[in-house]
This record gives structure tokens, sequence and C-alpha cells, in this order.
């Protein structure tokens, strides 16, 4: 049952309670299913490893460091708790992942959710921007003012239209909610699009054909649809990744830097350039990021509130590692990496070779539905290499394209969390890897890691002034 509802929840957040429930969605579903699958989710925690990860005291402390933040930074007691309240819808993703998705066929569950969410935002997109239907009235290429973009945008609600470098009018795809940002959008596809792969089986070629490329061509097909530049350089980081491992790191950068040469030929970006001039009102952004650390370091100036510090520019930071240190302080932003800096380790022990041995299989966790006769789940060293480098490269897709986003907090992030400590335990309960660095140890690294984050800012924005 936890299993079921647990898909549910996601589903639930990532097209919102508009979509799937409609009218019912006032009496507020979602706050509803999210107390059922608590409630059914306490007897799993008994059995659960997530008591033994840093990252759920990660998760516990940006808890406490988003309510700070808006106690202290911004002294709203009220908001305290409304932050609090907006924090746990996400985070709450990794505990329901490592509490019901414990075997390699529950995590394609997660898999199919996130395609399934993907594949129906672009259809519905690609509907619209092909026959101008979206809640009413019909496309307006000519459309400049802002006024009428909004009305236009309200109107479509899986397109959003503006301007490009040109002045020219194009639209670019979205999702609701969680995603309802273009390169929101385009963040979710990239993480989705090497997990797709977690259902490639050996000499399957009509299988693979239908289950993994076809899904992986809509993927891409919706990445370009989104024209977003984040989600361009996410996925050749991506595409380098997959391709150093069999083929080299230089022929993988001859090939990456190929395959962007052609997709700016086929205007990915929708004629918006990519460049270190393009990119100076994000620098600008970054720069009061820093001067908003230097004012509230310690617990931020509130979360959710960047925009609202930014010296009335009326923007967020376009910078994950950026608007948590703005948003939530040091204090934030250390427990933050504290999320961060285990889930790396574990999900580059559990992709090395020479880190996983092999074992004898053990008995899968409990199923969704009750069987008279318990399987035994068989993955040797092979599968949990396979499920690393998978994880390892969704996650590169996320940070990378969060490198640009402010969605430090979003559900994707801890949705890979999750998904990493569920095969590490796997491969953990199997004798195949090595146990977990110690507390102490993660949260010393932690600690530097936040602060090697911060110095890389600040050096990149250096550089960027030098260049200018």
């Amino acid at each position: 049952m936890g299993f079921v509802l647990s898909i549910l929840y996601f589903v639930t957040y990532y097209l919102t309670p508009h979509v799937l429930f409609g009218p019912l969605a006032v009496a507020r579903i979602e706050l509803i299913l999210a107390a059922l699958v608590c409630l059914v989710s306490l007897p799993a925690l008994k059995r659960s490893f997530i008591l033994k990860t840093p990252q759920t005291l990660a998760t516990i402390g940006l808890f406490f460091a988003g309510s700070l933040s808006v106690l202290i930074g911004m002294s709203w007691r009220s908001g305290a708790i409304q932050a609090f309240t907006a924090f746990i819808p996400c985070a709450f993703a990794y505990f329901l992942v490592c509490l019901h998705f414990n075997s390699k066929k529950k995590l394609q569950g997660i898999v199919l959710v996130l395609l399934f969410v993907c594949l129906f935002v672009i259809v519905h997109g690609y509907m619209d921007l092909r026959h101008g239907v979206g809640g009413g009235g019909s496309l307006q290429p000519g459309v400049t003012e802002s006024a009428d973009q909004n009305q236009w945008n309200a109107e479509h609600p899986y397109l959003l239209a503006m301007n490009n470098d040109a002045g020219e009018s194009f639209y670019r795809l979205r999702g609701l909610g969680l995603i309802n940002d273009p390169n929101d959008f385009g963040q979710l596809l990239v993480c989705a699009i090497p997990l797709a792969f977690i259902y490639w089986r050996p000499k399957k070629r009509l299988q693979n054909f239908v289950f993994v490329l076809l899904p992986v061509c809509v993927l891409l097909f919706g990445a370009y649809l989104t024209h977003s530049r984040g989600t361009l350089v996410a996925l050749m980081a991506v595409a380098a990744v997959a391709a150093r491992r069999r083929i080299g790191t230089l022929p993988a950068l001859l090939i990456v830097g190929v395959l962007f040469v052609a997709a700016m030929a086929l205007h990915f970006t929708g004629g918006r350039e990519i460049s270190a001039q393009a990119g100076s009102d994000r620098t600008a952004l970054w720069s009061s990021g820093l001067q908003m650390m230097k004012a509230h370091p310690v617990f931020g100036v509130g979360l959710g509130s960047f925009a609202d510090n930014c010296d009335g520019c009326g923007h967020t930071a376009h910078n994950s590692v950026m608007v948590c240190a703005a948003e939530l302080g040091f204090f934030g932003l250390y427990f933050w990496c504290l999320f961060l800096f285990p889930t790396i380790r574990d999900v580059l022990a559990i992709a090395s070779p020479a880190k996983v041995s092999e074992a004898e299989p053990i008995e899968s966790g409990d199923d969704a539905f009750p069987q008279p006769i318990r399987k035994i789940e068989t993955i040797d060293k092979a599968g949990i290499n396979q499920l690393g480098r998978l994880l390892v490269l969704s996650l590169t897709g996320f940070l990378v394209a969060g490198w640009f986003l402010s969605r430090a907090y979003v559900m994707t992030f801890f949705l890979l969390g999750g998904m990493v400590e569920v095969v590490f335990e796997m491969a953990l309960r199997r004798g195949m890897i090595a146990p977990r660095l110690s507390l102490a140890r993660v949260l010393l690294f932690a600690g530097g890691l936040g602060i090697s984050l911060v110095l890389l800012m600040y050096i990149m924005l250096r550089i960027s002034n030098l260049m200018r």
C-alpha cells in the first residue's frame, strides 16, 4: 500500500492536484494523500535503514533552516510555519523512496513516474503548440507586449511565450506546479533520460526500442521544445560523462562539441546566445547573492525571498548553491551539502566496478502486494554498477542544470538522493560494498564542501568581472 500511495503522491505533486483530481482539488486531496502515506509508512520505518543515513539528519536540518531563515531573517513568525510546510512535500520524497522502494523493480516504478510526467507534459505542450489550443485562445506569433504575453501564457499553461535576442517571439514547453518553468521542466527531462535505460535488456532489440529508445527520443524532443540553455549544457555534460567511459575523455569532448554545434544550428535555445556576455545578468544576480550572504551570514534573508532582497530586480539567483546560501545562510547551506556530499560519495561508489564485489542474492523486501511465495531478487555486481552509472548521469544532469537554476530544494533532488541510498543499501546488505562513511567524517566533509562551493562562486565572479 505504501508503494502505491507513494507513486500517487509523486504524480500528484509533479502534475498538480488540479490536473489529476479536477474539482476535487479544492478539498486539498494532496494533504489527505500525504497523511495516508505517513500513516502506512510507520510500520516500514522500523525495518528501514533510513535512520542510518546522513541525509536524514540533513533533511531535518533543512526543515529547521528554512523555518529559522524566515523567523530570524525576515522576522516573520507565522511565515516560519508556512516555510516549514512548503518545504515538507519535496523533502518527504526522500523518506518515501527509502521506505518503500527497496528493490530494482520498485525503483523502476519511480522512473516510470518520471517518464509518465514528462511524456504527459510533452504531449499536451506539443498539441497546444501544433493546434493553438490551451484553455482557449489562439497562438499570437506577433506578440511583443508584456501584458499580451502574460495573458497568452495564462491561456496556454504548457507553453511560455517570450522574445529571443533578436526580438522575435517564440514558445517554450513547460509543465505545471513544481515544473511550471521551461528550465525546471528541462532539468527534469535531463534527469529522466539516463534513468530510462533502467529498462534496458541485453539482446532484447524490440523491447529496448519500444520501452527505452523511443521514450528517450521523445524526451530529447521535449528538451528541444523547452529551448532552455541550461538544459542544453546539462545534456552535453551527461553525454560527455556517458561517452567518457567507453571512448575516453578527449574523444568524448570532441563528440560533445560537435553535438553542441549541431544543437545551436538547430536553434535549440530559440535564438538566444550562450556566452559570458549573454550570462552577465546571471552573474550580477550571483553578486547580489554574495552581498546577501555578507549581510545575513548565518540564517540568510529568508526562504523564497531572494528576489525581494535583490535591489528591486525581482529575479532569483539562477544558481542552486547561491540561492541556498543567500536564503538560508551558512546554516542552511551546510545541511544542503550534508545531503549532497554523501549522495555523491555513495553513487560514485556503487558505480565503480573496483568498489563493488560479487555476492550471493538475498530475499527482496516486502512487495507492494502480498504473494504466496516470497521472491528472491537476483542482482549481481553488474546490476549494481549499472544502476549506479545511471544515477551518476542523472545527478550530473541535475547538478549542471541546477548551476543555472534556483532549484536547491525541489522534489527531484530528494528523489535521486533516495534512489542512490536504496541502491547502496542493496549492495551493502549483500556484502558487495564497504559501509558508509562515519557520521563524523561526513559532517566534516560537508562543511568543507559548503566552503568550497562559496569560494568557487566568488572566484567565478572575479574571473567574470576581469573578462568584461
